[in-house]
């Protein structure tokens, strides 16, 4: 006898369930649709470094069209390992460390695959980019949510010591953050580090904003830290430092018994990262010192820019220490739930930027909130700032 099945709810799988489409490429979509200004998805509009982009064509017109190594060019792998030693002082084998990977995105999920088991929990902070809840329910574990507290987005010692338990597999860092620009302290990633070993978990980290940094501000990478190098896994792209958001090429960075494991997940779900754009990246990971110091300096002039435009309208604005994001409390100049007025800036202003809520797994949390990004040229945000000028409260 045939059994009678709908569908709609018998065909898809229960981890998907609760997934939506991705808010911040939601908006990029409406912002599309009404020609709006896109300060929502986080790409610059700008090309890469030259040297870059003509190393790249030089792979294409060399033949290099074909698949590379699953886990990366030898010449990748090893100005990652490079790059590591001179940036973070840490000693890298490319042979059995580091796995090339169709971005950070492709990065985090393969390493979480390749370490939860059913059962298994994953601390993430929040506010938090939103790919890391579906990323942990992909890879059969429960998040736990940490809040970030504001002003300063600073961790609450007793709240995290709290989520850590007996089922803890792992936690999720992202520093500088999105969508905060909170750069984790040397003191906060101690305690981490501390809860941690103390508790037999991972820490995964992401930090493809490490070079964006302000007033003076530190990036130290967990793995540094007394105790973490065997337990840490970093995930990093070139899409950020070096404006390739559509080349999708990323690394993961961890122990040999950790690479081993990511390398089977990453073999299977992406067979591996554009060999061409492979060496592109390579070049770029030669570029000099100055280049990274430049990249911080004009995006600092770019986000006082913006802070400035967004306050005099009314945003109250959380001053980023790294990564290029602005989150704004609109709550003085708008009654709308934070979803209605992203909607109406993108309708009406011409302008889109991202709803809070998306940040949080309790959307009340971000309901008076929306992040705008700064990584444009200069007469976009001028152009941004003008219509933002033009806002008029809305108070039914």
């Amino acid at each position: 006898m045939t059994r009678s099945v709908n569908p709609q709810t018998s065909w898809t799988s229960h981890r998907v369930s609760g997934f939506t489409e991705s808010v911040i490429r939601e908006m990029t979509r409406l912002a599309k649709q009404h020609n709006a200004l896109n300060l929502a998805q986080g790409f610059p509009d700008w090309d890469p470094p030259e040297v870059m982009m003509q190393a790249a064509c030089d792979a294409i017109r060399g033949g290099v069209n074909q698949y590379s190594i699953t886990w990366g060019s030898p010449n990748l792998r090893q100005a990652i390992a490079d790059k590591y030693g001179w940036y973070q002082r840490m000693d890298v084998d490319p042979e059995t460390m580091v796995t090339v990977t169709c971005g950070a995105t492709e990065g985090m999920i393969s390493s979480l695959m390749a370490i939860i088991d059913p059962g298994d929990e994953v601390i993430v902070f929040e506010p938090f980019y939103e790919n890391y809840g579906p990323d942990t329910i992909l890879s059969g574990a429960t998040p736990r949510h940490v809040t970030l507290h504001e002003p300063d987005w600073h961790i609450d010692g007793g709240e995290l010591s709290a989520a850590f338990n007996e089922h803890t597999k792992a936690i999720i860092i992202n520093t500088p953050n999105n969508p905060t620009g909170k750069v984790f302290s040397r003191d906060e990633l101690m305690l981490i580090g501390e809860l941690c070993q103390q508790w037999n978990a991972l820490a995964v980290t992401d930090e493809i904003y490490e070079h964006i940094l302000y007033d003076g501000s530190e990036h130290v990478s967990i793995t540094t830290l007394p105790g973490m190098e065997d337990r840490t896994i970093t995930v990093n792209a070139a899409s950020k430092t070096f404006s390739a958001t559509g080349w999708r090429v990323g690394w993961v960075v961890a122990a040999p018994y950790l690479t081993n494991a990511i390398r089977k997940v990453h073999d299977f779900l992406t067979v591996g990262a554009p060999a061409p754009l492979q060496e592109g990246v390579a070049a770029a990971l030669q570029l000099p010192l100055h280049y990274y110091t430049n990249l911080s300096a004009t995006y600092e002039k770019k986000r006082n820019y913006l802070i400035e435009g967004l306050e005099n309208s009314g945003f109250r604005c959380c001053t980023p220490s790294g990564a290029y994001y602005i989150m704004t409390d609109f709550s003085d100049i708008d009654s709308r739930t934070d979803a209605e007025f992203a909607r109406y800036l993108i309708s009406e202003v011409g302008i889109a930027a991202v709803p809070g809520s998306s940040f949080y797994h309790d959307p009340a949390m971000g309901r008076k909130k929306i992040r705008f990004l700064y990584a444009k040229k200069e007469r976009t945000l001028q152009q941004a700032v003008e219509m933002i000028g033009r806002l008029k409260p809305h108070r039914p």
